[in-house]
């Protein structure tokens, strides 16, 4: 299940509502927020429905009491709720003109510890300003909550809209690769795909380079079918279309693990 919270466009709110997002429409669901959605068992008495095109998406959880970043699975810091924004919000760069983006999988956990669902975080960092205020003025959350039971970690991705000065940083360079499908709607910065092991990046812009056994692909009809209906959904389609787009992928000249001999991988392991 995907839940959100949201406004019709034509009654602005900050909070807005909370919604169940189904095929092409949002359905108004009675509770208050989603954090009283979770603690009341998860179901919620139906309203009214709302074409997609008619609503407007908001930061899942606009005021969380707390934001735990992790960096390792044992390591993390406390980022300042305040700076939750959500979906659509303009973040402003700071003097040098440039901004870094991490991405991240969230989780909303409750006081008893279980996780309700997961959301995509946009740690927005600005390198003109010294740590820890170069990383707590922007939390892009949102726009969606996916349920624990409804959570596919195969069909995981992102998609980019890059505009400015943004610079692609970290996991969202494609380094080290496995799996999946990133979209890039404008440029990338240097290395992009860097010793990438499968999967696919898809590009409208010009990378500074390639990183390291990243390769460019040919395009096809499936892939091609699939931006187009990706893009549309997000609203985010080029005006050339999916036709904008290159694709990048392994070279495999690093698949050297595969090639071993079964003693050889006992070795390495």
């Amino acid at each position: 299940m995907r839940l959100c919270m949201f406004h019709p466009t034509d009654r602005p709110m900050e909070r807005g509502w909370v919604g169940r997002i189904d095929d092409g429409v949002v359905v108004h669901l009675a509770a208050q927020t989603l954090q009283s959605f979770f603690t009341g068992g998860g179901t919620a008495r139906e309203h009214a429905e709302y074409p997609h095109a008619d609503v407007r998406l908001l930061a899942p959880v606009l005021h969380p009491p707390a934001v735990r970043l992790f960096d390792s699975a044992g390591s993390f810091s406390f980022a300042n709720p305040a700076a939750i924004v959500g979906p659509g919000e303009t973040v402003p760069a700071g003097s040098s003109g440039r901004l870094l983006l991490v991405p991240r999988l969230t989780a909303f956990v409750g006081a008893d510890g279980r996780v309700g669902g997961f959301t995509a975080l946009a740690e927005w960092r600005d390198p003109s300003r010294r740590p820890p205020k170069d990383r707590d003025f922007a939390l892009g959350l949102g726009p969606s909550v996916c349920t624990v039971d409804a959570l596919d970690p195969d069909g995981l991705g992102s998609l980019v809209l890059v505009a400015g000065g943004l610079e692609l940083t970290g996991a969202f360079t494609g380094f080290m690769m496995q799996r999946g499908r990133m979209v890039i709607c404008g440029n990338a910065g240097k290395n992009l795909g860097d010793s990438m092991y499968d999967g696919t990046i898809y590009i409208a812009g010009e990378p500074q380079s390639l990183g390291v056994d990243a390769v460019w692909g040919s395009m096809t009809d499936l892939d091609r079918a699939w931006l187009e209906r990706k893009l549309r959904l997000y609203d985010l389609l080029p005006p050339a279309g999916a036709g904008a787009f290159r694709k990048i992928v392994a070279g495999k000249q690093l698949w050297n693990y595969d090639n071993l001999e079964p003693t050889e991988k006992k070795l390495v392991l």
